[in-house]
């Protein structure tokens, strides 16, 4: 049936109409073109009028037929289950001949549609495609070898891992194929030499065994295209030795002295995007800390050229432009990237970052964000590796320019001081050169080197402070926003203010210049100078109360004078200045300060306008900081918070009614941030908040039963925070919910929770501990108390549990052990010895106080159960700085009890124990 198939005379003609019409820019012949198109996706052959427009029709215009074969390539992808077999079968039998069509623009969208069926249908499921396309490498037909060579790269960058696993009638296709790349490399034509390295690294990445037996002869083409012509071959040989660096560095190592001259070379290749991929070549040597030593002696070599190509080129320049005093020109939308965030954590003292799960970042990611967040002059925020950011807008923002500089990041980090032996003389010559480009690239690697080389580099920071202070007057904007992020990378030099004099001198200059790059008339310095300014704030903390008001000012001021795009690190900056200081900002000259253009802006923004995100966010650390000073305008900011929450829901509720393929689920983060500024509130207004949860239309709480169990972990992740801050303030209004939320809450709590469910896992079970505590006593709690320690104890237990949530699970078992002793001892023989280890170093604060008094409570009822870990109690007591006089007296009873107990064997105890131990037990308790 599929090859009888002919197209309707009339259909087609008001399809081929359709996509001559689609070469219109206007957007409302757009906007009726994709309405009539989606309206004729629905024919059963709607596939087969596609492909026979791109394959069958001579006579027609190449770019008609191009965007017939690329809509047929997205209707495979988003809509591959609404194409018959039959359709199937008559588009895989009329592509593969168009693999050779003469026209380049049809080949390229014929491979394109060729690959999306491989990936979508796989190559298993189509192994006659995958057969005809392996024939066509070796064909006499350059069109048709081209088209084959284009489309396998298009399918092992897209399907790398299916096209290694896949197996046809017992035979691996890729035993075939890899010989075939290693043959087509060394092709006359430089497409398919190109189109050979790029299938080849592929399999380099992933590790493919079949590639690494052919990994000799694969290192030996790579020597021969070394020099080749053509700089897209060039590219892929260059990015051929920065993988095979990362996953096979012993075959490199042999020849390290040639391939570190071909990779210098090669990262001053006039083409950028080979220097680029070389430049990859020394962030990847530096991140591996085996090959170290082996990148010692080329230190001297490589540092002058990472410092070379640091310096814009005339192409960064032209593209970047911004020399004027922009301030007043309005941004325009592309300018303006999406943000990304995360859900609320509970904030104390000790947990690390719950955004990564407690884990420190590290890696090829730190040194990008690094970079990244300092060149906010060459266009984007910092760097992220977010799944869902278009990829050819990470790659386009990556260049040589912030690769060299993350590169020299991590050497830095590696070598320090005999990095900085090396790059001194270079850099006083940058750095006073009279070249504007040179000294501005000078200022940007004294800024990439200052983690690493701090050690060396502090003694010439009396010099080069005041140095970069007054490069913030430079004429160049261009220099004015890289000494910013500099200056902000030194900013923990300038705070730390042993002496009045070393105040005077470097941290009230370095505030006041970033504050005046803060109001600058060009908005790429406005930009850096705020970044930078939100890093001095971080470093200086409750050490800006002396400024507050100066400060606040000024960035009140850069309301009125800021575009779209800065009013977002406007908030970031003053939300950073709320965590910072605290409640120091809780004074009612500061209060009318800040609030008024906030409220503002606020007011302006429609609930579903993006931009009242950053707002929310900066919101929710300013209600914090304030505290009570929020009240008089907390109603209306709670009231709409709460109508977010609720609209967002409903709406995503409607949208869950409808078919798949018709759902438009609204933006999740706008639930998000407003959870997380109802916990700001709630924390900040503490106990004052209850009028305004008892007062909500609708009500907050049963909103937020429909928030913990919602599909987005995010978004439990914030409504279990707050939970739990409902829990401190307003436990009587929240606990008629609680038989309806606990068993959610319990189930949430898990030994070894998926990545994205660490920090929900985290925040429930810190929200458990907290309506334990406002329980207390009440046999309503006990109904939950066994099935918590049953989920708690295990997430303690597990060597695979971050710290953060080591920790939050043994502070909740403690405080579970305070209200309901009799219910907990009898388990503590398993776990007293990982709950000690679990809370022993982290700062006292409350909730450590709370946790260990539970403790105590439990020794006092099952003493036995302590015996076995007894050594890790007393090691956690005499870790304490300064325990509460209830919490001292505790630890001093069971301690001298516990001596009563072993008799004589007490001295034959404590000879067991290690000395420290020892002399502290005897210098606070005299035992």
């Amino acid at each position: 049936m599929a090859l009888n198939w002919s197209p309707q005379e009339q259909g087609l003609a008001e399809l081929l109409q359709l996509f001559r019409d689609s070469q219109n820019p206007q957007r409302d012949v757009q906007i009726r073109i994709q309405s009539r198109l989606d309206e004729l996706s629905q024919i059963p052959d709607y596939a087969n009028y596609l492909v026979f427009t791109l394959t069958s029709l001579p006579q027609e215009d190449l770019a008609t037929r191009s965007v017939a074969g690329l809509i047929l390539k997205n209707q495979i992808l988003y809509h591959s289950d609404t194409i018959s077999q039959e359709s199937y079968d008559y588009v895989k039998q009329s592509i593969i001949p168009a693999l050779s069509l003469r026209e380049d623009m049809l080949r390229r969208t014929a491979t394109q549609v060729v690959a999306m069926l491989m990936a979508i249908l796989s190559p298993q499921s189509w192994p006659e495609g995958l057969s005809k396309l392996i024939e066509l490498m070796t064909s006499s037909n350059f069109d048709e070898a081209e088209g084959s060579f284009s489309t396998f790269a298009k399918m092992c960058e897209d399907i790398p891992r299916e096209m290694e696993l896949c197996e046809i009638n017992g035979m691996k296709p890729l035993d075939i194929l890899v010989p075939k790349f290693l043959e087509g490399t060394q092709h006359p034509d430089a497409r398919i030499r190109g189109h050979s390295l790029n299938c080849l690294n592929q399999f380099v990445q992933s590790n493919s065994p079949i590639l690494q037996a052919h990994i000799d002869s694969f290192i030996a083409a790579l020597f021969k295209r070394a020099s080749d012509e053509n700089s897209e071959v060039r590219k892929y040989v260059c990015q051929a030795l920065v993988l095979i660096l990362s996953n096979r560095p012993d075959k490199l190592v042999p020849e390290m002295d040639n391939v570190v001259e071909y990779m210098l070379y090669s990262t001053q290749d006039k083409d950028d995007e080979v220097a680029l991929e070389a430049c990859e070549f020394w962030l990847q040597f530096a991140e591996e800390p085996s090959l170290k030593d082996s990148l010692r002696p080329y230190l001297p070599k490589v540092a002058p050229v990472l410092l070379k190509g640091m310096v814009y080129n005339e192409i960064d320049l032209l593209m970047l432009g911004g020399e004027e005093d922009d301030a007043a020109v309005p941004d325009k939308a592309e300018d303006i990237k999406p943000r990304h965030y995360g859900g609320g954590a509970h904030r104390n003292e000790h947990m690390e970052d719950p955004s990564n799960g407690g884990a420190a970042g590290g890696g090829a990611g730190k040194s990008r964000a690094a970079i990244e967040a300092g060149l906010e002059d060459e266009d984007e925020d910092e760097y992220e590796d977010d799944e869902d950011e278009d990829e050819d807008d990470v790659v386009s923002d990556w260049n040589l320019r912030k690769c060299s500089a993350a590169a020299l990041d991590v050497m830095a980090v590696h070598f320090g001081d005999e990095l900085l032996e090396i790059l001194l003389p270079y850099l006083k010559e940058r750095l006073f050169s009279e070249d504007w480009l040179q000294r501005e690239s000078g200022i940007l690697a004294l800024g990439a080197i200052a983690e690493g080389c701090i050690a060396g580099v502090q003694p010439h920071l009396p010099t080069l402070v005041p140095f970069l202070i007054n490069s913030l007057k430079d004429t160049k904007p261009l220099v004015r926003s890289i000494a910013c992020w500099t200056l902000g990378r030194y900013s923990s030099w300038c705070v730390a203010a042993e002496t009045p004099e070393h105040q005077q001198q470097y941290f009230i200059p370095a505030m006041e210049g970033l504050l005046g790059m803060v109001l600058d008339n060009n908005k790429r310095v406005q930009e850096a100078g705020c970044s930078a300014f939100a890093t001095l704030e971080e470093e200086a903390g409750r050490s800006l109360e002396p400024f507050l008001e100066p400060v606040l000012k000024t960035l009140v001021f850069a309301f009125d004078k800021y575009q779209q795009k800065n009013l977002l690190i406007l908030y970031d900056a003053i939300g950073t200045l709320a965590d910072s200081v605290g409640s120091a900002l809780n004074r009612p000259e500061y209060v009318e300060i800040v609030m008024p253009p906030l409220i503002a802006k606020w007011q302006n923004l429609h609930d579903t306008d993006a931009d009242l995100i950053p707002l929310l966010e900066c919101l929710s650390s300013v209600t914090i900081a304030v505290g009570p000073g929020f009240l008089p305008y907390s109603p209306p900011v709670y009231q709409r918070c709460v109508r977010i929450v609720h609209n967002n829901l409903a709406a995503a509720e409607q949208e869950l009614s409808k078919p798949p393929g018709e759902q438009d689920l609204p933006d999740r983060t706008f639930i998000i941030v407003a959870l997380d500024l109802l916990s700001g509130l709630t924390q900040g207004l503490n106990t004052g908040v209850r009028d305004l949860v008892a007062g909500s239309q609708p009500s907050l709480l049963p909103l937020l039963g429909h928030c913990i169990t919602n599909v987005e972990a995010p978004v439990r992740q914030s409504a279990y925070a707050l939970l739990g801050d409902l829990a401190i303030s307003c436990f009587d209004l929240l606990k008629p919910y609680l038989p309806a939320l606990m068993p959610e809450l319990i189930r949430q709590i898990e030994p070894e929770p998926k990545m994205e469910n660490v920090s929900v896992c985290n925040n429930a079970a810190w929200a458990a501990g907290e309506i334990a505590l406002q329980y207390g006593p009440d046999p309503e709690l006990t109904q939950w108390v066994d099935e918590l320690i049953n989920r708690l104890v295990p997430v303690l237990l597990s060597p695979k549990s971050v710290k953060s949530l080591s920790e939050n699970a043994a502070v909740t078992i403690g405080r579970l052990g305070l209200v309901q002793p009799n219910m907990v001892a009898p388990h503590l023989e398993v776990f007293i010895e990982a709950w000690c280890q679990a809370l022993w170093d982290i700062k006292d604060n409350e909730e450590k106080d709370s946790a260990f008094r539970g403790l105590c409570e439990m020794i006092q009822v099952n003493p036995n159960g302590a015996a076995k870990g007894f050594v890790y109690f007393c090691n956690a007591v005499v870790r304490w700085t300064t325990p509460s006089a209830e919490l001292n007296e505790m630890f001093r009873k069971i301690l001298t009890g516990f001596r009563e107990m072993s008799g004589a064997q007490w001295d034959v105890q404590k000879a067991q124990f290690p000395p420290v131990i020892v002399q502290r037990l005897a210098d606070r308790y005299g035992l």
